[in-house]
């Protein structure tokens, strides 16, 4: 037998069509659909270092597990039927469109609530109710001395025996059904995987094909040990509830159902001791525990078949996928493109994004652009079909990188104009726009205006566009960098604008003198960079952002020339960070002759804007 010298955290299930992996901080689910394209839907979980104190004591963290791997191993069921089915998107039938207008679901909805509520009955009614009934029967049944001498432990080896031989018929009867049979060669896919690993072999094809298909870890291994352990468990606790029964009669019926409810109580326990068992039991290949994990291999034989290349592929790219997130918190989310309700999509997108530090709000924009309905439509419930939410992801998933969106969509809108923006420039504020205003309010008929550190261009065309409205003005924009007047020149065009640009550090290379100079210089202080939002710092050009030591090195500059390149009466327009107004009213006033200065604030009470009167 092979030595695993690389053991691994990461576990899994089959699912239709393909495999989940799932590892401390991340849940990848990967199918393959009928025309054979693979689909990955990567989700991120909450890593067990991250929950309560309590959840984490032993026990009481068996049960955490078994709840929340039976959650997530649902969903990432129903949702690999739904990513699987990629055939066209037909004329919907009366009913599904009847659900859609009316109780805005999908029919796929439906049938996830249909299978949930009947998937429970089902393991209910087999697994806790039938082996008490037939248990009761023989009771009944028994002679009045064998019958008395079956309660307790016996009555409860008996039932155990049931659920045993129930368990092993469900599984049998599973295997003569198709669908389910593929099911079994996907979990043999997944075992397999995760064995290949352990033994520290390359997760190639070859490699998965020749390892085994058992795994201590395995789920049929864990709910075998659960029917085990119910047994002792229900036996102790059913102790004081025989008592019970004897001192006080009541109704057949009340005993039953005061002894399933007992049973359903108990069911925590039982999966808490069963995780416990199993997880010490993986720890050890010794033949000494051999005889232990036997049953469940010998069960794992008839849960997992032999899987085609393909389905391993599945299992790899899921493990892989898995293992790389753990390991680097910043990698992104994927999901499946599928019918769904606007109002999940949209709360599945904030909630991304808001665990990474995204504005919420982008969520609201993608699904507007893309399903091209206004932001306020967006409170009215809709189903969005499956062509719709693929559009839609393939921008979701773009922002979770961090890039962000109007570099993802390539422009943006500002003073009410369409600008193009990438990585070469700013994506122009909100805030801006009071700049834009001042300006526009200072500017006369024949007036000249220079924009420094022009950027994307979108102070200097905002203001030659308003005022060409009912004035004639000339509008000059610098910049230093060639590839942010490249987008702006584009801009001008897009816009009409008659704004001539130039490559300028500040006035270096600018002749001529101006009635009204606006700039948004770079003034975020050196050392809070790396304190930015990822999509700033990461993606938006930091010779745009850094204004040195206190952020003020680029007001010291202008301050020291730009009296050389106004005119008498001439209005020197700067936007600023919310706590450096002041500091920049006091540098003119030292270190020029200007005959005033004021601030002025934008509409959330900011101070915004410094205006310089020479």
């Amino acid at each position: 037998m092979k030595k695993k010298t690389n053991r691994t955290y990461i576990g899994g299930q089959a699912v239709i069509q393909g495999v989940m992996m799932r590892g401390k901080s991340a849940m990848t689910t990967v199918v393959r659909d009928d025309n054979g394209e693979l689909h990955t839907e990567a989700r991120r979980i909450v890593p067990p270092e991250k929950r309560s104190r309590v959840f984490r004591i032993p026990f009481i963290r068996g049960v955490v597990s078994f709840v929340t791997s039976l959650v997530g191993g649902m969903q990432a069921l129903m949702r690999s039927a739904e990513a699987v089915d990629v055939g066209e998107e037909e004329e919907p039938t009366k009913l599904s469109q009847w659900m859609k207008d009316k109780c805005k679901m999908t029919f796929g909805d439906l049938v996830t609530g249909i299978a949930l509520i009947f998937g429970v009955a089902l393991a209910l009614v087999l697994f806790v109710w039938l082996p008490m009934l037939f248990t009761d029967l023989i009771a009944t049944a028994a002679p009045a001395v064998a019958r008395s001498q079956m309660y307790g432990i016996w009555y409860y080896l008996i039932e155990g025996g049931f659920r045993l031989a129930i368990f092993v018929i469900y599984i049998l009867f599973t295997l003569l059904l198709p669908d389910l049979r593929k099911t079994y060669m996907c979990h043999g896919a997944e075992h397999k995987t995760i064995n290949c690993y352990e033994y520290g072999l390359p997760l190639t094809v070859e490699n998965v094909r020749g390892c085994p298909r058992m795994h201590d870890r395995c789920g049929t291994t864990f709910l075998f040990f659960t029917l085990i352990i119910s047994i002792l468990v229900f036996a102790l606790a059913g102790a004081p509830l025989d008592m019970l029964y004897e001192a006080v009669p009541m109704p057949g019926f009340v005993e039953s159902l005061i002894s399933l409810l007992a049973r359903l109580v108990l069911l925590p326990v039982v999966a808490g001791i069963s995780y416990e068992f199993l997880k010490l039991l993986s720890y050890t290949d010794s033949v000494l525990v051999l005889p232990l994990k036997a049953p469940g291999y010998l069960l794992q034989m008839l849960t997992t078949r032999e899987p085609t290349d393909e389905m391993i592929e599945c299992a790899v790219a899921a493990f892989e996928r898995t293992k790389q997130m753990d390991e680097d918190p910043d990698m992104p989310e994927t999901f499946f493109a599928t019918e769904t309700k606007l109002s999940r999509l949209m709360n599945e997108m904030k909630k991304s994004f808001r665990a990474i530090g995204v504005d919420e709000s982008d969520a609201e924009w993608i699904l507007s652009i893309s399903l091209n309905i206004p932001r306020s439509a967006l409170t009215e419930e809709r189903v969005v079909t499956r062509t719709e939410c693929k559009k839609v992801l393939e921008i979701f998933e773009k922002r979770l990188t961090g890039k962000p969106l109007w570099y993802i969509y390539g422009d943006t809108e500002f003073y009410g104009y369409p600008f193009k923006v990438d990585e070469r420039v700013l994506i122009p504020r909100p805030e801006t726009e009071i700049l834009v205003q001042e300006a526009v309010s200072c500017l006369k008929e024949g007036d000249s205006m220079l924009d420094l550190c022009t950027g994307s261009g979108a102070v200097a065309v905002a203001c030659a566009c308003e005022a060409a409205r009912d004035k004639s003005i000339t509008v000059i924009g610098a910049d230093i960098s060639e590839g942010a007047l490249e987008v702006a020149r584009e801009n001008a065009r897009l816009n009409k604008a008659n704004v001539n640009f130039v490559k300028s550090d500040l006035f270096e290379n600018v002749r001529g003198r101006f009635n009204v100079i606006t700039a948004n210089p770079p003034y975020v202080r050196s050392e809070e960079i790396s304190s930015l939002p990822r999509d700033v710092r990461d993606f938006e050009p930091r010779i745009a952002l850094d204004g040195g030591r206190d952020g003020l090195d680029f007001y010291r500059r202008i301050a020291a020339d730009a009296a050389r390149y106004l005119v008498r009466g001439g209005m020197l327009i700067l936007e600023c960070g919310e706590d450096q107004a002041q500091d920049i009213v006091k540098i003119f006033q030292t270190e020029t002759r200007c005959d005033f200065a004021m601030v002025v604030k934008d509409l959330a009470g900011v101070d915004r804007v410094v205006k310089i009167g020479f």
